[in-house]
Parts: structure tokens; C-alpha cells; sequence
């Protein structure tokens, strides 16, 4: 009987150990896809679960699939009327396309950066420094209509792009907080000039109003005074002596 049992066991042993040398197996991840290649060619693209392949003629490439943020730090850029500034932004995005990313270029996390530089320039170089100050949302946009396209060429989807700083040399920044101090100067000698001129405009109402009324300026006095007046007392009545 033990012969009869060893007569299967072995060979079975033996098989086993043939298959874990063959044949592995790879888990891909919920938030992951795997590309798959044979023989150096691709194949196919993984959903997550356990796969097994033939191990000397099968490869499998894992790639995260969760989105991301990519930051490009200061970018010293020119104006179209000459200033000098960095830019820093921050990207969105995921891979949509697995196969494409992997294939498409050698690391599309580098080449996106590069897109997006590339943008980055173009918008700022076409652009004087006073829209690059107050028009960051719309800059923002059109970064993103610039590079969509050139993203999804490679496998990518961005989400959003979003210019975070903007940056001057010292001497800039020194002119820009002369010049934010002027404005907020006149805007108060502005407000002020508003109150004045309200004050003045309800004194010469107040002066017409005195012109087409004289009883109106009794009135006034006897105010400022403090004193009582009785008026339209008949002559004919004689004050009472005590």
C-alpha cells in the first residue's frame, strides 16, 4: 500500500515543483492595472486579481492608477513687456490608458512636466505683467485647454492645473509694495474727497433752503441758543404785573 501511495505522491511532488518553476503568479491591485507582455511584445492590460504566467517568456508592468498631483516649483519666466518672475503650479492627473503611458514614452510622469513647462511659457511670454497678476484663474484654464490634448496622447487625463506662486526679485517686490501702497493712499484721499464734497453739497442745499425761507434762520438760532421765543403774541394784550 505504501508503494502503491509513494507511486503517486512522488511524481506528484515532482510535478509541483516543475509548475513553481515554470509558472508565477503576480497580484494586481485594486488601484492598479498591470501590461502584460510575451516575449517582449504587448499583450494585454491587467484588471486587479491573482494572474499566473509562464515565467521565462511573460513579463508584467504594475501601474498605479490612483490620481496624483505633479508640482512644477518657480520657473523663471519673461513677460511680454520684460519683467522677470517665477512661477510655480501643481497638476492633476491619472493615467486613463496604461498601455499608452507605458508604451508611448519612456516616463510619462517626465514628459507631462515637460508639457506643461512648455505651456507655462507660452502663456506667460504672451502675457504683461498686470493680466499675469490679476487674471491667475483664467491663466489657469488655459493651461489646462493647452496641455489636455498632449496629455491624453499619452495615456493621461489632467484634472486640474493650478498656478500656485508668483514670484519677484527683490527689487520688484520692493516696487510692487510702493506701488500697492500708493494705491491703497489714493484710494483713501478718494474716499475722503468723496466725504468732503458730500459735506459741501449738503451745506449749499441747506444754504438755498435758507435763501427761499428768513424764518428758517430764527429757527436756527433759537437752537444754537438754547432761549425760548413765543411768536405771533397779539399787541393788543398787556403782560401781567406781579
Amino acid at each position: 500500500m505504501k508503494e502503491f501511495i509513494g507511486f503517486f505522491v512522488v511524481p506528484l511532488i515532482i510535478a509541483i515543483m516543475i509548475a513553481k518553476y515554470i509558472f508565477r503568479s503576480i497580484v494586481v491591485y485594486e488601484y492598479e492595472k498591470g501590461v502584460q507582455y510575451h516575449k517582449g511584445k504587448f499583450v494585454k492590460v491587467l484588471d486587479a486579481g491573482k494572474h499566473w504566467f509562464i515565467r521565462f517568456s511573460t513579463s508584467v508592468i504594475k501601474v498605479d492608477i490612483r490620481p496624483r498631483f505633479t508640482t512644477i516649483p518657480g520657473q523663471e519666466l519673461i513677460s511680454s513687456d520684460g519683467v522677470t518672475l517665477k512661477v510655480s503650479l501643481a497638476a492633476n492627473f491619472e493615467v486613463v490608458d496604461p498601455a499608452v503611458a507605458i508604451n508611448k514614452v519612456q516616463n510619462y510622469a517626465d514628459a507631462l512636466y515637460v508639457e506643461l513647462q512648455i505651456a507655462l511659457r507660452e502663456i506667460i511670454g504672451n502675457a504683461n505683467i498686470d493680466d499675469v497678476l490679476e487674471k491667475r484663474n483664467e491663466f489657469s484654464k488655459r493651461l489646462l485647454e493647452l496641455t489636455e490634448s498632449k496629455a491624453q496622447v499619452i495615456g493621461l487625463k489632467l484634472h486640474s492645473i493650478n498656478i500656485k506662486d508668483i514670484m519677484f526679485p527683490g527689487e520688484l517686490k520692493q516696487m510692487f509694495a510702493q506701488i500697492v501702497k500708493a494705491r491703497k493712499e489714493g484710494l483713501a484721499a478718494l474716499e475722503k474727497t468723496r466725504g468732503e464734497t458730500a459735506a459741501l453739497r449738503n451745506l449749499l442745499n441747506a444754504a438755498k433752503l435758507l435763501e427761499g425761507n428768513p424764518l428758517l434762520v430764527q429757527l436756527r438760532a433759537m437752537q444754537s441758543s438754547g432761549n425760548t421765543f413765543v411768536f405771533g403774541m397779539p399787541s393788543n394784550i398787556t403782560p401781567i404785573a406781579k
